[in-house]
């Protein structure tokens, strides 16, 4: 899985996706969870650990709740698991991207 996703970002000419996270919280938790269930490898920023990075959860996805995603262009923010699948069910070419089958 992971040597797929792996040739999914470099088909994609990406970078890692980047969870936003902070320490604690029961959605963020359930995020990363359910990530390494489907093998989603992703930079994992904890906004609280690391603060420096918070305005740049907020400048992208205009809030500062966390867990958020971020993919290119491709942002879901403050979702809990079935948010995010629905996300990506609305957004096939993203999950492709991301090497999730939907």
């Amino acid at each position: 899985m992971i040597e797929h996703l792996t040739s999914t970002y470099k088909k994609y000419n990406m970078s890692k996706p980047i969870l936003y996270v902070k320490q604690g919280c029961p959605w963020c938790s359930s995020a990363l969870e359910y990530f390494q269930e489907i093998g989603l490898n992703c930079e994992i920023v904890d906004v609280r650990t690391d603060p420096s990075r918070l305005p740049e959860l907020v400048e992208l996805s205009g809030q500062s709740k966390t867990p958020t995603l971020k993919n290119g262009e491709f942002v879901v923010a403050d979702f809990d698991v079935d948010e995010f699948k629905q996300a990506l069910c609305e957004n096939p070419d993203e999950a492709n991207k991301l090497g999730i089958k939907v």
